[in-house]
């Protein structure tokens, strides 16, 4: 019982982060129809910002700069790079996010080279509440993206601003009658979901250590989360992140033959099985076109 439990909360501790980059790709897809193939190196791109400023002196001040850079960069990329593509074919935007996806990674390593780094943790690592079963660490992963989830929450159902979001990315026809600016609604989503991105690349690097491809399976994770959880739900994101995290501990523990290599094709089959039931994911709803 004791290892079912600490391999629940394990899972728990690894689907928050899963759940933040779902997060961060399901905004996106809701201000453009597109997944972001790059959304991985963007996250890992700022978590080594924060490494850099840490390097200078500002540990703390780091977080915060990184967020609010990373919001800024968001804001560009897609100023700059997808605004002009808003009405090109959709295997234009695919270059485009295969293209970035390139930039940045190569200009990381270019930059701080392809060494592993150590990432110091905010947290400790020490057992939580004098716990084995949970770190200090994990337990912070789990809490930041409650309060993340829960700020969101607030920000989308009671500022104007959420709210306006919410209707650009909804019914973005309808948004520009009534004289929401749809274009900047956009980009503010895209400034949002890299600055979550950012989160979850500062939780994840204490754990994987920090180089260039640190995120690859991660935002393959999240791609699997924000599917099973629904596209279109950002509340189903993170409920998908969790439930993978703790689908593939249980899965690796408790599954005969199944290592570390074996994890994701076991929680991607969970995936396309819970999605033949329910194709718009679980928490997902259908949208009907008129033609």
């Amino acid at each position: 019982m004791e290892l079912f439990t600490n391999q629940v909360l394990a899972g728990i501790a690894t689907g928050a982060i899963y759940a933040c980059m779902a997060l961060a790709v399901v905004m996106i897809y809701q201000a453009i129809d597109h997944l972001n193939f790059a959304q991985g190196e963007m996250a890992m791109f700022s978590t080594f910002i924060s490494w850099q400023l840490m390097q200078w002196g500002a540990y703390w001040a780091a977080f915060i700069l990184t967020l609010a850079l990373s919001f800024v960069a968001g804001i560009a990329i897609e100023r700059i790079l997808f605004k002009p593509l808003a009405k090109a074919p959709v295997l234009t935007n695919v270059a485009g996010f295969i293209a970035l996806f390139a930039i940045i990674n190569s200009s990381a390593g270019l930059i701080w080279d392809f060494t592993i780094k150590q990432y110091p943790t905010p947290f400790g690592s020490a057992p939580f509440l004098g716990s084995q079963l949970i770190s200090t660490h994990q337990a912070g992963m789990i809490g930041v993206t409650v309060l993340l989830l829960l700020g969101l929450y607030f920000f989308f159902q009671y500022t104007r601003i959420g709210l306006a979001m919410r209707a650009a990315a909804s019914v973005p026809e309808s948004a520009r009658l009534v004289g929401i600016n749809t274009s900047w609604m956009i980009a503010l989503g895209w400034g949002m979901a890299t600055a979550i991105g950012a989160i979850a690349g500062m939780l994840i690097a204490p754990v994987v250590f920090l180089e260039p491809n640190m995120m690859g399976g991660v935002l393959i994770y999240g791609f699997a989360a924000a599917v099973l959880g629904g596209l279109t739900s950002p509340f189903g994101a993170v409920v998908g992140g969790f439930l993978v995290g703790i689908f593939e501990n249980l899965a690796g523990t408790y599954i005969p033959g199944v290592g570390n290599e074996l994890k994701l094709p076991i929680a991607l089959a969970l995936i396309i099985s819970v999605l033949v039931v329910k194709p718009a994911g679980l928490f997902g709803r259908h949208i009907v076109k008129r033609v």
